[in-house]
């Protein structure tokens, strides 16, 4: 019996170290944690990235459907100093962009700290310097080791989509179907002859309902709230390129117009279908509020022909059933949640002057990627991946001037450097 609660003391035993970063410590190793990174290493900058999953781009990897591709054409979702494959397609594939990620990293030697997750981060004002708690956890989760960061930056790249939201609706915990969010959903085929009830319209929204209907389920999308539909190419070309070379030279509200009379040539009048336009033009939105107009793959298509059906808000379900907003009941054998995400930041961030209580910085693009006293935030935009690799490059910069001037370090050197606090706890 000895033995036993010796072994268990082991197995639970809680190592507490403190490490100093002779660097920023950068959190998070999505995208925008990767470009970051990669641009610290070009400016001969040591950094250290922590990451809470065992694998880089973890929502990619994760908590992505199968047959997503990247939405915008690939020389718009680069990261900064290494572009895509000459052979990928003009909008890679989910596994084809994870290889990129993959060979990214490995390019720049970025190493993160997996299984690694940070608890509380604060800035001490008395050292002037930055103390970040984690908790790390072995691969089968049974051994827990604490550690704390002390560094002079701090870079927040957990960006935009680090939950997933879950609404609340009545009678939702009593349906006695399947319920899941959009990030547990793979593919339709498990839904094959189902009836499934699609609760979002956004462009993961559309695109699951797209791919249950290709699987021979019968899927029908709430529609809540307007929303912007646009063609993902016009006469062959990307619509979001020729909206970024109007806004060269005309004003934003002129391409709006321009656009949406596009959208109308190509699409027709969605609105008949259930689809309200917003009053404000699409990219005016985007830049407002951070709402991303929707591309359209195919599902108006199958909205016209009644393979997809657009319903209205809920009220309740009960039993097997839904009861939209307008009285209308409808039985479902599934629900899919395609209600989106939300960033994580003030939930470990002890800091109120920077971020605001949403978890975006106060300030909007483009001067919401610097706070005071070495924060910094990247992926935060509202603007993708090319929003992200425009901070990660003003970051490394920034950082790099002041580490050139106060190290006086060779460029070359650029291995992060750790040492044991004499305190530890």
């Amino acid at each position: 019996m000895e033995n036993l609660f010796r072994l268990v003391d082991y197995e639970d035993m809680v190592s507490k170290r403190c490490i100093w970063v002779n660097g920023p410590v950068i959190v998070g190793a999505g995208p925008s944690g990767l470009a970051t990174a990669a641009c610290l290493k070009q400016q001969g900058v040591p950094f250290m990235v922590l990451e809470r999953a065992e694998c880089i781009a973890s929502l990619w990897q994760k908590r992505t459907y199968n047959r997503l591709k990247l939405h915008l054409p690939k020389q718009f979702c680069q990261l900064p100093n290494l572009p895509f494959p000459k052979d990928f397609p003009e909008y890679p594939t989910k596994n084809q962009f994870i290889d990129y990620l993959e060979s990214y990293a490995a390019h720049f030697e970025i190493n993160p700290r997996f299984n690694e997750c940070v608890q509380c981060a604060r800035y001490d004002e008395t050292s002037g310097l930055w103390r970040l708690k984690t908790v790390a956890t072995t691969t089968c989760g049974s051994v827990k080791n604490e550690f704390e960061y002390i560094c002079r930056w701090l870079v927040v790249a957990t960006g935009e989509n680090a939950e997933c939201v879950m609404p609340e609706i009545e009678g939702l915990g009593e349906f006695k179907g399947d319920v899941i969010h959009a990030c547990h959903y793979k593919s339709g085929e498990s839904f094959m002859g189902k009836k499934v009830l699609v609760v979002g319209c956004g462009n993961s929204g559309m695109e699951l309902s797209l791919d249950l209907c290709n699987h021979n389920a019968s899927p029908s999308m709430v529609v809540r709230s307007s929303v912007h539909v646009l063609p993902r190419e016009v006469l062959g070309k990307s619509t979001f390129e020729l909206a970024v070379l109007m806004l060269q030279w005309l004003p934003l509200w002129l391409v709006d117009k321009i656009m949406l009379v596009l959208a109308w040539l190509v699409l027709g009048n969605v609105e008949r279908l259930g689809l309200k336009r917003p009053s404000e033009g699409p990219l005016l939105l985007k830049n407002k509020k951070g709402k991303t107009p929707v591309l359209d793959i195919g599902t108006l298509e199958k909205i016209r022909s009644g393979d997809i059906k657009v319903v209205p808000g809920i009220k309740r379900f009960t039993n097997g059933c839904v009861e939209f907003v307008n009285g209308e009941k409808q039985s479902v054998d599934a629900v899919v949640l395609a209600t989106g995400y939300r960033s994580n930041v003030p939930t470990w961030l002890q800091e109120g002057e920077f971020f605001s209580n949403n978890g975006f910085p106060k300030s909007p693009f483009p001067n919401g990627w610097k706070g005071n006293a070495g924060l910094y935030a990247v992926g935060f935009t509202r603007r993708g991946l090319s929003g992200a690799s425009s901070d990660a490059m003003r970051i490394a910069q920034d950082i790099g001037q002041v580490w050139k001037q106060e190290t006086r370090q060779k460029k070359h050197r650029t291995t992060a450097c750790h040492r044991r606090c004499i305190s530890q706890f």
